[in-house]
This record gives C-alpha cells, structure tokens and sequence, in this order.
C-alpha cells in the first residue's frame, strides 16, 4: 500500500520524516545513489525529482543520548503544537530515519507514492524568520516616490552623452572597415 503526497515546487521551509523499516546491514544499499543512477530511496518515495545532498539518514542509535525530536528540534529548527504533539512517536521509532526538507525536492512539483520500506511518520514545518526590526512606514518604502525629478541640465548631459558615445562607436567602425577593406 502506498501513501500518496503533494509536493508543491513554492514549497520552502517544511520537514518530512519517515521511519526505514530495514535491517541495519540493509541501509546503505536502499539509500546510496549506485554509479548507474539506480536509488532504491527515490523509488520508495515515488518521486521524479530528489536532491541526494538534502538526503539525510539518521541511525537513531548513533545519537547517543539525544533523542529523535530533540536532534530535529536542535538540527533542523523544528518546533510547534504538531511537532511537541508528534514527540512520543517521534522518540519511540527505532532503526534509522530519512529526514528529507523541502530542498530535496529540487523545487520540483511532484506526487509522491510512499511504499514500502518508507513509512511516513510526519511533516512540520520549520519556523518562518522573524524579522529584525520595526516595519518601516515610510512613502519610499511603499514605493511613493517623495523626491523632485532630476534637474533639466542633467537630463540633457545624459541625452549629450548617448549621442557622443554613439558617434564615437559609428567613427571605430568605420576605421576598422576601412582597415578591413583596404
């Protein structure tokens, strides 16, 4: 049976994690590209688009005494209701996980089929940035231009300008052809 999942090719900021139902001496084979471009994972995940830099593997034994939602919290910046809600399942799991951010989908809208050994265990959202300072309110901000229109002299030196610069790249032509010519 397979879990069907959208990913939008906007998509930015969001955390998928699924749990790797497969032996520890198993592992390797099912996530690493082989030299031929064959990947067990991407077909697993059904999709047509993945980014093997943003793969990440997690042994949940290598981390130590950490636990899986305290390495995404810490790792990835997840937090919020769902992700606290999701803590116990998240710390329960065993074995290895593949924990895939928007970026692995190589900004690629496509249609996921989860299967087998791929399990999806949640997807959270990365917090958005808050900004550093005070909105700013002013007319130029908004685009509403406050200013006065250049002085007359100076549009006319620019309007000068093109001309020489037109005339000076017509008189090199010029010498080059007859250079050419002659």
């Amino acid at each position: 049976m397979s879990t069907p999942m959208t990913i939008k090719s906007s998509e930015h900021g969001v955390i998928r994690v699924f749990h790797i139902d497969l032996p520890r001496d198993a592992i390797s084979r099912f996530t690493k590209q082989a030299g031929t471009g064959e990947w067990p994972v991407q077909y697993a995940l059904g999709a047509k688009s993945l980014r093997p830099s943003f793969v990440e593997v997690v042994d949940i034994r290598e981390l130590g005494g950490m636990t899986l939602s305290q390495y995404l919290s810490s790792a990835h910046d997840v937090n919020g209701p769902e992700f606290e809600s999701m803590r116990a399942r998240l710390d329960a799991l065993t074995g290895h996980a593949l924990i895939l951010p928007s970026q692995a989908f190589d900004q690629t809208e496509q249609e996921l089929n989860i299967s087998a050994p791929l399990r999806w265990i949640g997807t959270f959202n990365e917090p958005k940035p808050t900004p550093r300072g005070a909105a700013v309110h002013s007319d130029s901000a908004k685009g509403v231009g406050g200013g006065t229109a250049a002085p007359q002299s100076q549009k006319q030196g620019s309007v000068v300008w093109l001309i020489v610069s037109i005339l000076a790249v017509l008189a090199v032509g010029i010498i080059l052809a007859r250079l050419f010519l002659n």
